[in-house]
């Protein structure tokens, strides 16, 4: 079998591993491969037409495509070796890859590896929702995949289950396209997806969302659907007896979240975090196993691809400074806890102190709270927020931390 070695290699062609690329060739690393499964770069960013990329990393609104151009030319620019339409078939923990590329298997020997392969949606079988299994049940993404590439309509009357962000954007996607959304359902008492996206998806189109509200039923004995039963559900998320209705739909969009696409990280015998379902990494986005780094959704699920590029630029940066010899570290590692009010933090550990970001979510809408970072009764950091959500991520910057004056790191909110 052939086998090559590289300093560094990347996998995933998206958001995070362009940014990764970028910036460990900027940061010296000459010998490097990005590796794509796709036959284009660009991830699940060519199929996201709608604007809104940019904000914070070029202070304008872009469509997904054109955020992911500017990415795009600068790895060309840089003279970055891409490898598309190649797939990983395994990674060890010595960091070898086995990979496929058009009927050929080869061996890649790396120094480092960036983890950068994004999340896959959660399936109707993973709700468990009983009823028939007709045609017309789709995540939202793969009807966003078929309607914005493949000029594809896969029905007129649309009911979607979740208000995750790629559901309130396809609600607005098939109303501009003819269809009729009947409704959005979401099982919590909130939404799940970013406040602008219910201002301008559903209420500037007359789109009713009901919260605590489930389906519980798909009706299709002919092959194709004909409506779903919905019924509103108590704290513990069972439906509500007497509250069900029947709602005639021919096509069900599920946005009910992302899973991390971890199946490479586990065979590297990587340690998963239970929360996030990412990697458990320190303030360098390295994994437990030393020279392994991880970035972007791989790592975890991140609201706005922003967040996602600043994530993959430290880890891509990282990774060629550990290639090269050159990534010094402390010698104590810190621990970081999510504390009250927290539903997790990332990353989970410092270990070197430098220029320290925490990226959080919280466990429940809140307004007028303040967020501590501490050790022990020790308060090292607050931040005052007019209002959290757990749709959206929150970011602390802690800048460049002393390990041996602190025992271990807890963000809370009060």
């Amino acid at each position: 079998m052939v086998r090559e070695r590289h300093d560094l290699v990347i996998i995933g062609g998206g958001p995070a591993g362009l940014a990764a690329a970028a910036a460990a060739k900027e940061a010296g690393c000459g010998d490097l491969l990005l590796i794509e499964r796709d036959r284009v770069l660009g991830g699940i960013l060519n199929q996201c037409i709608h604007d809104g990329f940019g904000l914070h990393a070029f202070k304008e609104a872009l469509s997904g495509p054109e955020y992911a151009d500017r990415f795009i030319k600068r790895v060309r620019e840089l003279d970055i070796p891409v490898m598309e339409k190649t797939i990983v078939l395994d990674l060890s923990k010595d960091k070898v890859l086995r990979v496929s590329r058009e009927g050929e298997i080869k061996e890649i020997e790396a120094k480092a590896v960036v983890l950068a392969m994004g999340c896959r949606e959660r399936t109707r079988g993973a709700l468990s929702i009983p009823g028939h299994r007709p045609a017309g049940v789709y995540t939202a993404g793969t009807v966003q995949n078929l309607v914005n590439l493949e000029n594809i309509m896969p029905g007129k009357h649309v009911v979607i289950l979740g208000s995750g962000d790629i559901g309130l954007i396809m609600a607005r996607r098939m109303t501009l396209e003819g269809a009729k959304v009947e409704a959005v359902f979401e099982v919590l008492p909130y939404s799940s997806g970013l406040q602008r996206n219910i201002r301008q998806c559903l209420d500037d189109y007359g789109i009713p969302l009901y919260l605590a509200t489930t389906v519980i039923d798909i009706y299709g004995p002919n092959g194709r659907l004909e409506g779903v039963t919905v019924a509103e559900v108590d704290e513990r998320r069972r439906p509500v007896k007497g509250t069900e209705r029947f709602v005639p739909c021919d096509t069900l969009l599920l946005s009910v979240g992302l899973i991390p696409e971890n199946e490479l990280t586990r065979e590297a015998e990587v340690l998963i975090d239970s929360v996030t379902q990412g990697a458990d990494v320190d303030d360098s986005c390295m994994t437990k196993i030393p020279g392994i780094f991880a970035c972007g959704n791989v790592l975890h699920v991140h609201d706005l691809v922003d967040f996602v590029s600043m994530e993959a630029a430290r880890a891509g940066r990282n990774a060629a400074l550990y290639a090269a010899g050159r990534l010094a570290g402390q010698n104590k590692e810190v621990a970081v806890k999510a504390g009250e009010g927290v539903r997790y933090v990332v990353p989970q550990r410092i270990s070197r102190g430098e220029d320290v970001s925490l990226a959080f979510r919280v466990t429940t809408p809140s307004s007028g709270r303040v967020i501590e970072v501490r050790d022990g009764e020790r308060v090292l950091k607050t931040k005052e927020e007019t209002r959290l959500h757990p749709a959206e991520m929150v970011w602390v910057e802690m800048g460049k931390m002393d390990l041996e004056d602190i025992n271990s790191l807890e963000v809370r909110v009060r």
